[in-house]
C-alpha cells in the first residue's frame, strides 16, 4: 500500500534527504586514486551520526537467511552494479568509476540516494556511461508529475538509454520511501507510458537508474550482496529520492550534480 506523506512528514524527509546529499557531496571530494572504500565508509558514518541520524544500510538484512550488510555505504566499482561492500582491501585506482549509495534515517524518516564518481581521469567510454545514466535520472524526475504513472517514469529512462546502446538492470528497481527505506511501490527503470500506479501528491519515491555498457544480465557475487554485470562490462548508478507535489517533483536528496538539471 502506498502511503501519501503529509506536509509535516515531508519536512522530516527533507531533513533526512539533506544529510544523504551532504554525505554524497563530501564523498565526491574524498574520491581519488589510492583511497580505500572503507575510508569513505567511515567518513559517511561519522557525518551521519554527527547529524543525529543512523545509517540504514548498516546491519540491513532483507531476508533472515542473508548476512547483514556490514557497511554504511554501498561502494561498487566498475563492473559492480550495486551493493558493493566497503573494505580496507579495496583501493581505488586511476580510471575507475565508483558508485556510492547512501541511506539515512533521521527523526523516523529515511533518505536514499546514489552517485557514480570518476576516480581521477577516466576513459571517454566511462564518462559517457556516467553522463547518460545521470541524464536518464533527470529525465525520469522530469516525468514524475502528478497524474502521470510509474510507467511514464520507467519509459523516460528506457526510451533514452536503449537507443544509445546501453543496457538496463531489470532485476533491481527504485522504490517508495518513508518511515522505511523500502516501501511500495516498486519503481522500474523501464515501462510503458500511462501504465502502472498513478502518481499522487504526497507520494515519495526513490528513482535509481542502473545502466550498463554491455548486456543486461547480472549476477550476485559470493558474498551474497554485490551485484555484478554478467559480462564484466561497466555499470553506473544514480539515485534521488523525490516527492510528488502539485507543481511538480521535489528533490529530497539534493546532491550536487555535475550537469544542469
Amino acid at each position: 500500500m502506498v502511503h501519501l506523506k503529509s506536509p509535516a512528514e515531508l519536512v522530516r524527509m527533507r531533513r533526512a534527504g539533506k544529510v544523504v546529499a551532504d554525505v554524497l557531496d563530501h564523498i565526491r571530494e574524498a574520491v581519488r586514486p589510492g583511497v580505500v572504500t572503507a575510508e569513505l565508509d567511515g567518513l559517511a558514518e561519522e557525518y551521519i551520526r554527527s547529524c543525529g541520524g543512523a545509517p540504514v544500510f548498516k546491519g540491513y538484512r532483507p531476508m533472515p537467511s542473508m548476512t547483514p550488510f556490514p557497511g554504511t555505504i554501498c561502494a561498487s566499482i566498475n563492473e559492480e552494479v550495486v551493493h558493493g561492500i566497503p573494505s580496507a582491501e579495496r583501493r581505488l585506482e586511476e580510471g575507475d568509476i565508483l558508485s556510492v549509495d547512501v541511506g539515512v534515517c533521521l527523526d523516523g524518516y529515511c533518505g536514499d540516494a546514489a552517485c557514480t564518481y570518476p576516480v581521477g581521469a577516466i576513459s571517454a567510454e566511462r564518462q559517457a556511461l556516467l553522463d547518460v545514466t545521470e541524464a536518464s535520472l533527470n529525465r525520469a524526475i522530469d516525468a514524475a508529475l502528478k497524474g502521470r504513472t510509474l510507467g511514464d517514469i520507467g519509459y523516460a529512462v528506457e526510451s533514452y538509454v536503449k537507443p544509445l546502446g546501453y543496457g538496463i538492470v531489470r532485476d533491481y528497481t527504485g522504490h517508495g520511501i518513508g518511515k522505511k527505506m523500502h516501501e511500495a511501490p516498486q519503481v522500474p527503470n523501464f515501462g510503458h507510458p500511462g501504465r502502472g500506479v498513478t502518481l499522487q501528491r504526497g507520494m515519495t519515491i526513490a528513482i535509481e537508474p542502473m545502466i550498463m555498457s554491455g548486456r543486461e544480465d547480472v549476477r550476485v557475487g559470493e558474498n551474497g550482496w554485490t551485484v555484478f554485470t554478467a559480462d564484466g562490462s561497466d555499470a553506473a548508478h544514480f539515485e534521488r529520492s523525490i516527492a510528488i507535489l502539485d507543481d511538480g517533483p521535489e528533490i529530497l536528496t539534493p546532491w550536487t550534480s555535475r550537469m544542469a538539471h
